[in-house]
């Protein structure tokens, strides 16, 4: 375990909970200052994509700690803006997953059928073979149809009442903490690090329930508890950040279970559009080497995880 940064746990809990919520709420405001601005260039602007990402990440660090040190907070508002931070968090999700889905998918295409170049997806398909190149378009309309929902209701969101309500809450973060007034005045050691081993100590039985020995073939009902890992790795990364250690290690293993998942939901995407009626053999056969090859991702992402997690003694 990495010790935490004395410089930065030398005053109470409170204090030092409170200075990372307040630079995380900071974050938050500056991601929806640029998100604001970018409005004109469209979603898929390098500026609004980056927007996007600083708020989902600003949203899940506030949510994740005030989950993990709920007791040092005022516990009904920690409930609530953790809620609607959730919310929030998802819903910018979606729209992002899917069109790094189709990206993702269309690039396999592309790789699996030797095509050198890596055209768009939309008006590339002569490049293709005739069975990647139906797959391709079928798979562009129904993750396009579902980004496309996922757009709509991203700005429904950002235009609704429950979220400037969220960013109104946010901004009062950025400056003032609701802490509990006995528990915020303990030592750090005696109530954040706790707290955080908690967190911890969860992940860590997630982590021993999985079939984490190498060579485990690969089986979608598995995807869930390692999705639950997933979750739980990101909220104990959090807490270890808001008691200033290096999480290097924790966000290696993050991003391993990043493509895991990435590459499950586009084996369950290739695997849809392989159920799609009235399609041509050629296209079904493409689509089925397209979910076998997410499968062998899937695989390497649980093996780059458990060296990761489980390093082999030298």
């Amino acid at each position: 375990m990495a010790q935490p940064n004395h410089d930065l746990t030398a005053g109470t809990a409170g204090d030092v909970l409170g200075a990372y919520l307040r630079a995380q709420a900071t974050a938050f405001l500056r991601a929806l200052r640029l998100h604001d601005e970018s409005g004109a260039h469209g979603s898929d602007s390098a500026e609004g994509t980056e927007a996007a990402r600083g708020l989902r990440g600003a949203a899940r660090r506030i949510s994740g700690s005030l989950s993990t040190f709920r007791v040092v907070t005022d516990s009904a508002w920690a409930d609530g803006l953790r809620t609607e931070l959730v919310w929030l968090s998802s819903t910018l999700a979606d729209e992002h997953a899917h069109g790094a889905r189709l990206q993702r998918l269309m690039e396999a295409l592309h790789r699996l059928s030797g095509t050198p170049e890596l055209p768009s997806p939309r008006g590339s398909a002569g490049a293709l073979t005739v069975g990647s190149a139906r797959a391709g378009a079928l798979l562009e309309r129904q993750l396009t149809l579902a980004r496309t929902r996922a757009h709509s209701a991203t700005l429904q969101a950002l235009g609704s009442s429950r979220f400037h309500a969220v960013a109104d809450a946010v901004a009062v973060l950025a400056s003032e903490v609701p802490l509990d007034a006995v528990a915020a005045r303990g030592r750090v050691d005696e109530v954040l690090i706790p707290l955080a081993t908690v967190a911890e100590t969860r992940l860590s039985a997630a982590v021993a329930a999985l079939p984490l020995p190498a060579g485990t073939p690969y089986s979608p009902h598995e995807d869930g508890a390692w999705h639950e890992v997933r979750r739980l790795l990101r909220v104990h990364r959090y807490a270890r950040e808001a008691l200033g250690e290096d999480v290097t290690r924790l966000a290696s293993a993050g991003s391993a279970l990043d493509r895991h998942r990435d590459a499950a939901e586009a084996a369950a995407a290739s695997a849809t559009a392989a159920r799609t009626p009235r399609i041509a053999p050629a296209t079904a056969y493409a689509l089925g080497v397209l979910h076998a090859d997410q499968r062998h991702e899937v695989e390497a992402s649980r093996a780059a995880f458990q060296d990761l997690w489980q390093p082999a003694p030298v």
